[in-house]
Parts: C-alpha cells; sequence; structure tokens
C-alpha cells in the first residue's frame, strides 16, 4: 500500500468533542467519523485494526472448539417477550415496527435468537455439548453516548453460547471459554485481569469480566500481582478463579484475603464478559434435550462477549504517547512503515520502492510513504498512526550506505546497513 493513494485523512489539532486519548487519536489518525452520537464511520486505517482484532478473536474461538455462524442484526420481538426481557430490558434496546405493524428491534445481544436455532435442530443429549459464535453489529441506545467507539451506541461485539446436559458439564464450557478469553487478550499484547462480575440483565448466577490494564482506564482495580505474569500455554481457569482482583468500590482492604506486598494497583478497562445462567432462557424458548434415559431436559447455557469495536479504544489507551498511538505488532493496521524523507530524489525513491517489493513478497504488511510532503509531516503523521516498525529513508544516510530503523513502540532507533535492513526488519516484525 502506498501512502499517496491511500486514504489516511489525519488532523494536526485535537478534536473539541472528544474527551479520552483514544478518542482524541482515533479522530486525528483519521480511523473513525462520527455519523451521529455514539455511531462512527470506520474509515480505512481503523477499519484495518478493526479486522486485525477480529480475526484474533477468531482465531481463538475456533481453537476452543466454537463453531460460527451468524445472526442478524434486526430480531422478531416475538421471542424476546417469551423470554420476558421484551419490556424488561429498558430504553437501551431500539424498539422499531417493519411495515406490515410486526414489532421489531436492533439486537443489543442474542441469547433469544441463538437458542430458538439451537432448539429448532437439536434434540438429543449425543450432539452436546455445542458453542456457537458469531461476529455482528449491536445497538444499544445509551442514555449518554461518550468516550468515542469506548462507550457507543452501535458497536462490534463477538459473542458465543454454549448448551449442555447439566450444570457441571456447563461449567467446563465456561472454563473452556475462560481461558479463550485470557489467550485471546495476551496475543494483542494485553493484561487482562478477571473479575467476579455482576449477571445484570442477561441474568444467571456466575459472571466474570475482563478488564486489561491501562494507564488511562475508567476503572481502578486490586489484584494478585501474579496475574500479570500468566503464560498462554498454562492456562488453569480454576486457579486463575481463584486469585483476588476486585475493582475499587468491591475492594475492602481491612479484610483484603491475600497480604500487602502481593497487591498491585493499577487502571482497567472493561473488554470481556462471561456468563453462566443455566436454564433460564431453555426452559422459556424449549431449548430441551433427551437425555439417555428419555427424559427431557432444559439445557444449561452460557454466554459470553468480546467488545471489538471497544478494544481498538481500549488498546490506544493502553499503548500511547504525546505524539500518538504505539499499535502492538498483533494489531496494527500495518507492520511495517517505509518512509521516503525525499521523494524527489531518485536514490531514495529507488532504494524506497526496492524495499517495499521486497517486503511485498515477504508477505509483510507494510506502507510505503511516498508523499511529496515536508519531512515533519512525514515524521508526525507516522509517529500519530503509530506503525510499530518504521524504516526512514534520506539522502544523507544512503550516501552513507545506511538507513533508520525505528521501533514505535519503545522508541529506539538504530542505523543499519542496507544490506542488513530486510534481516533486521524481519527480525523484528516476528509475533
Amino acid at each position: 500500500m502506498k501512502y499517496s493513494e491511500y486514504f489516511i485523512p489525519t488532523q494536526k489539532d485535537t478534536p473539541s468533542e472528544a474527551e479520552i486519548i483514544s478518542h482524541k487519536l482515533m479522530i486525528r489518525a483519521g480511523m473513525i467519523k462520527q455519523s451521529s452520537a455514539g455511531i462512527y464511520s470506520w474509515l480505512p486505517l481503523g477499519l484495518r485494526v478493526l479486522k486485525k482484532i477480529e480475526n484474533i478473536v477468531r482465531e481463538e474461538q475456533d481453537k476452543a472448539g466454537a463453531i460460527e455462524l451468524l445472526m442478524p442484526t434486526i430480531q422478531s420481538a416475538d421471542l424476546w417477550i417469551k423470554s420476558g426481557r421484551y419490556k424488561d430490558y429498558g430504553k437501551e434496546m431500539l424498539r422499531i415496527k417493519d411495515r406490515s405493524g410486526r414489532e421489531m428491534l436492533y439486537g443489543p445481544t442474542n441469547e433469544e435468537l441463538i437458542t430458538d436455532i439451537f432448539q429448532s435442530h437439536i434434540s438429543s443429549y449425543k450432539d452436546l455439548p455445542k458453542n456457537l459464535f458469531h461476529i455482528q453489529w449491536k445497538f444499544r441506545d445509551e442514555v449518554r453516548p461518550r468516550f468515542g467507539v469506548m462507550r457507543g451506541r452501535e458497536f462490534l461485539m463477538k459473542d458465543n453460547y454454549s448448551f449442555d446436559l447439566d450444570e457441571d458439564s456447563a461449567k467446563i464450557s465456561y472454563n473452556n471459554m475462560f481461558s479463550a478469553y485470557i489467550k485471546t487478550f495476551l496475543r494483542m499484547g494485553l493484561t487482562p485481569i478477571s473479575l467476579r462480575a455482576e449477571t445484570g440483565p442477561i441474568g444467571g448466577n456466575l459472571s466474570h469480566e475482563f478488564q486489561i490494564l491501562a494507564s488511562t482506564g475508567e476503572s481502578t482495580l486490586y489484584y494478585d500481582k501474579e496475574l500479570e505474569t500468566l503464560n498462554p500455554n498454562t492456562i488453569d481457569p480454576e486457579k486463575l478463579q481463584s486469585f483476588y482482583a476486585a475493582v475499587d468500590d468491591q475492594h475492602d482492604e481491612k479484610n483484603c484475603p491475600i497480604e500487602k506486598e502481593n497487591i498491585k494497583i493499577s487502571k482497567g478497562i472493561e473488554v470481556g464478559h462471561i456468563f453462566y445462567f443455566g436454564i433460564k432462557y431453555s426452559e422459556k424458548l424449549n431449548a430441551y434435550v433427551q437425555n439417555k434415559d428419555g427424559k427431557n431436559l432444559p439445557v444449561h447455557m452460557g454466554s459470553y462477549g468480546i467488545g471489538i469495536s471497544r478494544l481498538v479504544g481500549a488498546i490506544i489507551e493502553a499503548y500511547h504517547d504525546d505524539k500518538g498511538i504505539k499499535w502492538p505488532l498483533s494489531v496494527a493496521p500495518f507492520t511495517l512503515s517505509i518512509i521516503n524523507l525525499m521523494p524527489e530524489d531518485k536514490n531514495c525513491s529507488d532504494t524506497a520502492e526496492s524495499f517495499y517489493n521486497k517486503f511485498l513478497e515477504q508477505e509483510i504488511d507494510v506502507i510505503l510513504d511516498d508523499r511529496i510532503c515536508s519531512i515533519g509531516k512525514k515524521l508526525s503523521d507516522n509517529e500519530l498512526i503509530g506503525v510499530p516498525i518504521q524504516l526512514i529513508i534520506g539522502k544523507r544516510d544512503l550516501n552513507e550506505g545506511v538507513v533508520e530503523l525505528k521501533n514505535r513502540l519503545n522508541n529506539s532507533s538504530k542505523k543499519i546497513s542496507l544490506d542488513s535492513a530486510i534481516n533486521n526488519i524481519l527480525s523484528e516484525t516476528k509475533i
């Protein structure tokens, strides 16, 4: 991709309507544009990040044995009336009527619809367990949408639903998904903290929320320091659930069960929530299966959500400085930016084009900044959009047989020879 042919409408000034870092930087970096309150168009750079996060989430769901489908954004009210949630859900649900006068709604979640799909096709315990997921846009009519994509009205979410014969097997499914969530967030370069949580309007009696550490987070977390040293290859969900972790309004310093020297205090942002709610929906929506004794039993269910569009903002809150965004490699819109400081110089342009083509051959996600503009703008734009690896090509350096290699994550830079540039960058871009 060449910058001169792409669409990245960066802004120098901070937008007046933006209150938090991620909202400011997403607008300045040309990632989003507000359409109406709490609703955004995702511009090309923002969409690339959104897709990177979506792909990581999908891959970890696949590894955990969840099966992907796709449910509609618009749902009939009939199922929600049967479950008893249509009136109870509140004004956050956008209720509409179609041209025939039928009550419809823009789905804020999918427990009812997925239960109906399940009960239409599965009737035997032999087909259990099942875990179905989709990645779909949701709408919740927030009273006060704010903070950009962190608390919007329309948002992209991964939600999945487990179906099991009994409570014991349902908790196995729950713990399996708990582990998948930890692995998902670790892959994005984040530090996830799991906390016991309220179930809210979803219902049930077992729930955990997942917060990621960010210096500008909205919650204050108190947690066992061991939660900062997780190995994705040795996740033990029951052990993790036994560690102490609490938000500020639930932390009791006097009765805290662990020693003070083992407590860490950090800011966090919620990015995921999981629930086990038993037979709440299966009983009301007729999701029964026959057990081995021929008895019909309502299935035990769980639901699991990750805010994919919210994660874009949350990652920026965790990774930024006063110059802009600092994307982790796994979610960056581009892995490498080749910055040609003097595109009108033939040697600079030929060298930049040569590197660009070689990295394309290596299937590196690369953008070539070939714009004819000031050096200052080039450098500041690349700092702002946060591409993690930057290869800077200038006339003076080329005369000395070197180029500059910059790591945006730690803001380190070094001069390297032309001959060693490719191997250096291939090494730097390994995830």
